[in-house]
């Protein structure tokens, strides 16, 4: 169990680290520029990581295993990652642009994990949607 909160956790707040620090990113910084260097920084992270964790077949195996959702996943980041360096410099607000993505790639995201991944979702989980439905208006609401 401790995994279960501790993987949520992590991801919280790195995705709140993520916001704050492409928000912070100096606008008259080239944004290609600015992602060479992080992405040399998650590389060394990446290769140190991997002493804590090892892969039990060696390496050659592990990347066998792969298929084609790593490199989807590398052209994902990148559209991230260059996105919201976009839409910070743009001028969007940091909160309303972080809770706006994620709550649309969600939507988007529900029919692919009820139809492809057999999701479950319940009555309380499509009231939940249409409250987060009313927040994407609400936060767009101009006074």
């Amino acid at each position: 169990m401790s995994l279960f909160y501790f993987s949520i956790s992590l991801a919280i707040l790195s995705s709140a680290l993520y916001h704050f620090s492409a928000k912070s990113t100096p606008a008259n910084v080239n944004f290609a520029i600015s992602l060479v260097v992080t992405y040399a920084v998650a590389i060394v992270i990446t290769i140190l990581a991997a002493f804590f964790f090892p892969a039990p077949n060696g390496i050659l195996a592990e990347l066998k295993q792969l298929n084609w959702a790593s490199f989807l996943l590398a052209i994902a980041i990148v559209g991230i990652e260059f996105g919201f360096l976009l839409v910070y410099r743009s001028g969007w607000n940091l909160g309303i642009a972080a809770v706006l993505v994620n709550v649309v790639a969600s939507l988007l995201l529900l029919p692919v994990a009820i139809f492809l991944f057999k999701d479950k979702i319940s009555w309380v989980n499509v009231l939940g949607i249409f409250v987060c439905l009313a927040g994407l208006v609400m936060l767009n609401w101009k006074r």
